[in-house]
């Protein structure tokens, strides 16, 4: 059986290929795209904790969801991008080129592990409610005691309150000055 920690590592690559194809500055509007969704979902909580908390109980498969419903719509929003002109005119050297992929490249393995790692946050909160496909992390196994470390560097885990604010701030900032 494969952990769910492999898993993660390899969606992060394959989000750092996609990455790399597509350039920087669409892989940017992602990055916000994941940040926003995790704001609506922290204002959603904390403005409407009642009705959410019925909508969608802790430990069940509507808990989940939910989250990731808002999640992949905003990442897929994200990722339907219009074409945003490459910044330094039209004729491109090589080495401009490679330095679109290689900063493509790492905010694409920064997508993932945004992505990927806040469905993984949301799918430990519900507690896992898919037992005949994933199976939760067992302290005593040794394939699975990686993803126990690694769940409090996932992105819902500390990015909120105060860091999440100022987040969407530099979010908005970047969107007005670089990209309008």
């Amino acid at each position: 059986m494969v952990s769910i920690s492999f898993f993660f590592l390899f969606f992060i690559g394959i989000f750092a290929v996609i990455g790399m194809l597509r350039g920087w500055a669409k892989e940017l509007l992602v990055i916000f795209s994941v940040i926003l969704a995790i704001f609506i979902i922290s204002i959603l909580e904390m403005l409407l904790p009642g009705l959410m908390n019925q909508l969608t109980p802790a430990g069940t498969q509507a808990y989940f969801w939910l989250r990731a419903l808002i999640l992949l719509t905003l990442v897929f929003f994200g990722y339907q991008t219009p074409n945003i002109p490459r910044l330094g005119g039209g004729g491109k050297f090589a080495r401009e080129r490679l330095q679109d992929a290689m900063l493509g490249l790492f905010l694409g393995a920064i997508n993932g592990f945004l992505v990927v790692g806040a469905l993984w946050y949301y799918l430990h909160a519900a507690g896992y409610p898919f037992p005949s496909v994933i199976r939760p992390p067992d302290a005593n196994d040794p394939f699975t005691k990686d993803a126990f470390r690694m769940i409090p560097w996932l992105a819902p885990v500390w990015l909120k309150d105060t860091p999440l604010y100022v987040s969407i701030a530099i979010a908005f900032v970047f969107i007005l000055v670089v990209l309008v």
